[in-house]
């Protein structure tokens, strides 16, 4: 991900770790995780452990920061992406 496409990522947020789920196999979660489950692969401090790893699912590589999905702060994105999933009927 470049610095560009990454610039409007609040570190800390973990939005994208938690609202959606995830049918690729992550490490530690071999079945992907639902909506609104943590990914163990998050921190303390709402940071991917597999950021830049090549193990990281290429979902996950692949999820940008966009200001309409992502809103304002964190609890917003929480709220965005859950929405989403559940219009996606993927929830």
């Amino acid at each position: 991900m470049s610095d560009d496409i990454h610039a409007g990522c609040r570190p800390g947020c973990g939005a994208c770790c938690i609202a959606p789920s995830i049918s690729s196999p992550i490490p530690g979660m071999p079945h992907g995780k639902p909506a609104g489950a943590r990914c163990v692969q998050l921190d303390e401090h709402n940071l991917c452990k597999l950021f830049g790893d090549p193990s990281r699912p290429e979902v996950c590589a692949r999820f940008e920061f966009d200001a309409t999905l992502c809103g304002d702060h964190r609890d917003q994105a929480l709220t965005l992406i859950s929405a989403l999933e559940i219009d996606t009927g993927a929830a």
